[in-house]
């Protein structure tokens, strides 16, 4: 650790149970955060001026207006210009921070690449809004023993997780099976208050970076707050033998079939993400030669919007879209078939 270095981490190094040797860990870790919405925003900001050595920060989606209210690195000018999220999170984040190694990745986490996108990583932050992906996220980090910190909020409440693989319970010692859709509230149907993104985030940074400096009392059960109700509980969380992940051994989410064009609904947004698979590329310049006929094209660097009467397609150089104006999987496919084609 050089003099600057000692001088920015200052107050965390004069925290005994920190110190200096605490701080060398930190710098040297890589930490992987999927997701940069509400939660994601929170973690990536505090751990980079914690000073992380490398931050992986990744994200599918890009910055809408309504994402302001509690998804703390975007602003106006993001939301106007439609920035991808982990773009968008990078770009402050080095502006914060400028020692330390900050990528951002725009891609849709999936079996197909969450395994490449987690190698090497000290430890992967949730910073997601489903099920489906945090049971991707505990199958790929149990295969490969790599600890994982769970986060979720929505309306007043939190939960917060740290999960160790072989040393404590994973996601699916306590969900055995994802939620049956519409059985759970979300953002977008029971609200969210900014605070509660803002402790929750704060206490699942605060469990990563006592993990990897190796020193504080870790969090081996869940974290539940209710911030209207002023409650706050610690629930213990054993491992379970039967568990189909952590207990057998089997990766169901990691190991699934994948369809050769996936579909996933974005949640509250009346939006289907299709993504046709690893391997595809867009020229957007193109495309967007292509569409001008069709209706209103704005094109930046990282993406392509196509704005008709009833579809709004966010198209992404992976060949990914998301079409909003429909919740109909086979709807969606078929808009992306006629103006994408891929």
């Amino acid at each position: 650790m050089n003099a600057q270095q000692r001088e920015r981490y200052s107050r965390q190094i004069i925290f005994p149970p920190l110190g200096a040797a605490g701080q060398e860990r930190l710098l040297a870790a890589r930490v992987v955060i999927i997701g940069c919405g509400a939660n994601g925003s929170v973690m990536a900001n505090t751990l980079a001026r914690a000073g992380v050595g490398a931050l992986v920060l990744v994200d599918r989606d890009f910055v809408e207006l309504k994402n302001l209210q509690r998804q703390i690195l975007f602003d106006e000018d993001d939301a106007a210009r439609g920035t991808p999220k982990a773009i968008a999170a990078a770009e402050k984040l080095r502006r914060a921070n400028s020692s330390i190694h900050i990528e951002g990745i725009v891609t849709d986490v999936n079996a197909e690449n969450i395994e490449d996108l987690i190698a090497g990583a000290t430890l992967v932050m949730d910073g997601t809004d489903n099920f489906e992906t945090r049971f991707l996220i505990n199958d790929a980090c149990v295969k490969h023993d790599v600890p994982w910190v769970y986060a979720g909020a929505v309306a007043s409440y939190g939960m917060t997780m740290t999960i160790v693989p072989r040393e404590t319970a994973c996601l699916r010692c306590v969900f055995s099976r994802a939620p049956a859709p519409g059985a759970l509230p979300t953002c977008d149907t029971a609200g969210v208050l900014g605070p509660i993104v803002n402790v929750i985030a704060s206490l699942a940074s605060a469990e990563a970076i006592k993990f990897i400096a190796g020193a504080g009392t870790r969090n081996t059960g869940i974290i539940n707050i209710d911030l209207w109700d002023n409650s706050f509980e610690m629930l213990t969380i054993a491992r379970r033998a039967d568990c189909v992940c952590c207990g057998q051994r089997q990766f169901e989410y990691l190991e699934e079939q994948r369809a050769e064009t996936l579909t996933t609904f974005l949640c509250g947004r009346n939006a289907v993400q299709v993504n046709p698979g690893r391997g595809h590329t867009l020229d957007l310049r193109a495309l967007a030669e292509r569409l001008r006929g069709v209706g209103k094209v704005s094109l930046n660097a990282y993406l392509l919007k196509l704005t008709m009467d009833n579809y709004e397609l966010t198209i992404f150089p992976d060949a990914r879209a998301i079409i909003q104006g429909t919740d109909d999987a086979a709807v969606a496919r078929s808009v992306y078939a006629r103006y994408v084609g891929v």
